[in-house]
């Protein structure tokens, strides 16, 4: 991934100042930053919900292992008793 510097940054701010005019630019960089805000707020909701999913997942999992454990318990107990 290019990793952009301090100098690359500030050729863009510069550019966006004499592209946007300096009365445009704050509004811009704060729709921008509205923007970024709600791109991470659905990145985060969607890392919750896989998340959820997961663990309903691995819950599901552990409950038919407990199961499987249980009925064969049951057996040996069976087979023990006879």
């Amino acid at each position: 991934m290019p990793q952009i510097g301090w100098l690359e940054i500030l050729a863009i701010v510069i550019i966006a100042i004499l592209v946007l005019g300096p009365k445009e630019f704050p509004i811009a960089l704060k729709k921008i930053g509205s923007y970024f805000g709600k791109l991470k707020n659905a990145i985060g909701n969607f890392q919750r919900e896989v998340n959820s999913v997961t663990d309903n997942i691995d819950i599901e999992k552990d409950l038919d292992n407990f199961k499987n454990n249980k009925n064969e318990n049951n057996k040996n107990i069976d087979k023990n008793n006879e």
